[in-house]
């Protein structure tokens, strides 16, 4: 296992209300991995952070060498990159959870997709909701 695709997306009804998350973990352009379950009560960003440290669990895992993760969040993957601070504090400690998984890996690449291109993962999620 060295390199996977991983797309993640968190959902929240209410905003914060009940929450889930939806992670699709691909390998070669196939599926060889799905999570997809209720988180509680949570607001959407903390759902898209929660899916994406579950996501980077499982690679590190998998002893995945290269992660590229695809999100529809623009704001998370911005605050990933580095471009946008994080404030939040709860997000901070999902963040710097992310940021600690994210050292024992050997390359890691954070996008921003459309949604229409996160389908798989906002499936999921709607599905444990």
């Amino acid at each position: 296992m060295t390199e996977l695709t991983i797309y993640t997306d968190g959902a929240s009804r209410g905003n914060p209300g009940p929450a889930s998350i939806g992670v699709s973990i691909c390998e070669a352009g196939e599926e060889i991995e799905t999570i997809s379950r209720a988180i509680g009560i949570a607001t959407n960003n903390i759902a898209e952070y929660t899916a994406l440290l579950e996501g980077l669990e499982k690679a590190v895992d998998m002893q995945a060498k290269v992660v590229h993760f695809k999100a529809d969040s623009e704001l998370m993957i911005k605050q990933l990159k580095g471009e946008y601070k994080v404030k939040n504090p709860d997000i901070k400690i999902i963040f710097n959870k992310i940021k600690n998984l994210v050292s024992q890996i050997s390359k890691v690449s954070f996008t921003h997709v459309r949604r229409e291109y996160n389908q798989r993962a906002d499936t999921l999620a709607n599905l444990a909701l």
